[in-house]
């Protein structure tokens, strides 16, 4: 097939053009509303700037230039106040600093008005950053996804669109080009990129057999591909619908504080309100310092900067997380994270890789352990059980002739029979063996094996057994290490599986693992999470499987696998290891604390700050300029403050 490779029919790239005209047109719409709120706000201080140069030639000019400041600056966040008020019928910060401003231009502070509005879009302006920042990190993904492939047919390739794809089909990816589907390779080698949905920063080689991703970029050699999800399916459209679920959820601390604010706002109004009325009436001041203290209140005390405190370091973490191949549903999930005092993990297909191997070969009856191989590979080459399939691959892997075998019988839940150079041949379970067959020595052997957490496989002829073979699922690279990670930061952890007792023991021993619950269904799974979460508090449990969405959706966070894990388990989790690499579990939970303890900080300092204006004001009289000053630079300095969970740390 390599040899007919040719290049895509001409449709193929007057349709790429078309695509490559379409994006350049939403690409000039949407450049203004991505930088639009920061032109008003640099437009905002270029006026206030100018109107202080001709405030000593012209006042009146002056007063126009600080009006073009207040409605360029202000309009974004006067748009947000106002449908708060009307639409949702409620107040807001945006509301609280509108007003303030149209007071202090009311009792002729046009500049220090004009500067407050400028300072608070300059805040919002880096607010919006952050989480255009976070928003860009995370759905980074949907940018690369493929929208043509080009489908091999009867020797002749033809470009159709990814939705025409159905499993089965062979396509072809050119070097350089984006896999436009998950598949196997059936033909062809090359080095795949698989940064954008993995977060491995060095390609990988892939051959034939070898599994790929839709979206990631493929090196310099050409792939057949055998496509094995539809375009809905893929991993990559999987992660779209996570990333559009991470951008909506927000973390109880954050609601919180929202319906903390909307609360604080009416409170500010009042007491601004009798601020304006009572000094006049009780203390003898004028109308205009009544009026003025009321402003310099009304700034001084807005919660902008506590408000501020939560989101933009939670979206700057997850942004942080999804580089690194960690994607959240939410912030939520994030705070979650940060407090887990235990972690339990499955076993087949989290800890392992799930799929077995051969561990070991004890031939008999006089047999070399080839011949013994050659015979069991050459039986099992008509089943489709796991175990078969890994006895053929260690043949296959030692360059072994395998044929098959005559009369095969699959025996559900044993084994099979076959017949073999003219004897009948059985390979299976030790119980399959005949009873007369089986001496101490050889239960002896069995029991070693199985204690050591290996499935054992026997096979014999009419003459007796003619040899064992032991195979074990293979812990994944790295678990050990993980695990120790996360033992080092005092997280208690565990095995639930629902594997016999001796080979997760095993298992659980190789991996550093203490508490181990075997023989599980998904229903006790389910109740042992809910056991942790009473004794531990916060419970994370990590996944792959139909049979662990249960336990996911009952833990306090819920973590699947993401390249191998079911449709269920990628629905149901909360948090989404896009490279299956659970020893980047740790180094999160970590990023995790650092978040929580970067917003007691903002909001410590935000509440500080308030404090200290509001009683200054009172206590002695503060400028409005110095109130202005004080809110909005605490605003933009908790801002700047959660901006530092963007840069990567290991």
């Amino acid at each position: 097939m390599i040899t007919a490779y040719s290049s895509a029919k001409t449709e193929a790239k007057e349709q790429e053009v078309s695509q490559l005209q379409t994006e350049h047109s939403n690409q000039e719409q949407n450049w203004l509303s991505r930088y639009g709120e920061a032109i008003a706000a640099l437009a905002s201080g270029i006026f206030i700037a100018a109107a202080w140069g001709i405030d000593g030639m012209s006042h009146t000019a002056a007063i126009v230039l600080y009006s073009m400041a207040f409605v360029v600056g202000g309009y974004v966040k006067a748009k947000e106040g106002l449908h708060t008020l009307f639409v949702e019928r409620d107040l807001d910060v945006n509301l609280l600093m509108l007003v303030a401003a149209l007071g202090a231009a009311g009792i002729g502070y046009w500049a220090e008005g004009a500067v407050l509005i400028f300072i608070f879009s300059l805040s919002g302006v880096l607010e919006s950053y952050t989480m255009d920042r976070s928003r860009r990190d995370i759905s980074s993904l949907m940018d690369l996804k493929p929208e043509m492939a080009v489908l091999y047919r009867d020797g002749e390739e033809v470009a159709v669109s990814i939705e025409d794809l159905k499993i089965g089909d062979l396509i072809v990816v050119k070097p350089g080009e984006r896999i436009p589907s998950d598949g196997v390779v059936t033909e062809g080698a090359s080095s795949v990129n698989q940064a954008s949905i993995t977060g491995e920063s060095i390609p990988v080689d892939k051959v034939i057999g070898d599994e790929v991703f839709a979206g990631t970029l493929n090196g310099q050699g050409a792939l057949f591909i055998e496509v094995s999800q539809p375009s809905e399916s893929t991993l990559f459209s999987k992660i779209i619908r996570l990333v559009q679920e991470a951008q909506s959820e927000k973390p109880a601390s954050q609601r919180f504080i929202e319906k903390f604010e909307r609360i604080y706002a009416r409170a500010i109004i009042g007491v601004s309100a009798l601020l304006i009325v009572v000094p006049p009436l009780v203390l003898q001041w004028s109308w205009n310092q009544s009026l003025y203290k009321a402003m310099v209140f009304l700034v001084v005390a807005s919660p902008c900067a506590l408000v501020a405190s939560i989101m933009p370091a939670m979206l700057s973490a997850i942004s942080n997380s999804a580089r690194k191949g960690v994607l959240f549903k939410g912030g939520a999930h994030l705070e979650n994270l940060a407090r887990t005092k235990v972690i339990a993990f499955d076993k087949t297909g989290t800890l392992t890789a799930g799929r077995p191997i051969v561990t070991d070969m004890i031939p008999l009856q006089g047999y070399t352990e080839n011949e013994m191989l050659n015979i069991a590979a050459s039986l099992e080459s008509l089943s489709e059980h796991p175990l078969a399939k890994a006895i053929v691959m260690e043949a296959q892997e030692r360059g072994l002739l395998i044929k098959r075998p005559a009369e095969f019988t699959a025996r559900t839940g044993w084994g099979i029979q076959a017949l073999w150079k003219g004897d009948t041949w059985k390979i299976g379970k030790p119980a399959l063996l005949d009873a007369s067959f089986m001496t101490r020595s050889l239960s002896e052997t069995i029991d070693r094996l199985e204690r050591e957490g290996k499935t054992v496989t026997i096979m014999h002829n009419s003459s007796g057994a003619v040899g064992i073979i032991a195979l074990r699922d293979t812990l994944r690279p790295n678990v050990k290490q993980a695990i120790a990670a996360l033992k080092k930061q005092g997280i208690q952890v565990v095995m639930l599986t629902g594997d016999q007792r001796q080979t997760a023991q095993a298992i659980a021993q190789e991996a550093g693992i203490d508490k181990v619950y075997a023989e599980l269904l998904p229903e006790n799974k389910v109740s042992l999470v809910k056991e942790l979460r009473e004794t531990y508090g916060s419970v994370a449990m990590v996944g792959d499987g139909v049979n662990d969405a249960p336990a996911l959706a009952t833990a306090t966070v819920g973590i699947a696998m993401g390249a191998t894990g079911s449709d269920a388990a990628l629905e149901t989790a909360n948090i989404v290891l896009l490279s299956d690499d659970i020893e980047k579990l740790a180094s999160t939970i970590t990023l995790g604390k650092r978040t929580l303890a970067i917003v007691k900080q903002n909001i410590t300092f935000a509440l500080t700050v308030i404090c200290v204006l509001i009683a200054a004001n009172f206590l002695q009289g503060i400028a409005l300029p110095l109130g202005v000053v004080g809110h909005e630079g605490s605003t933009i300095l908790v801002i700047l403050n959660g901006l530092r969970l963007l840069r990567s740390q290991s």
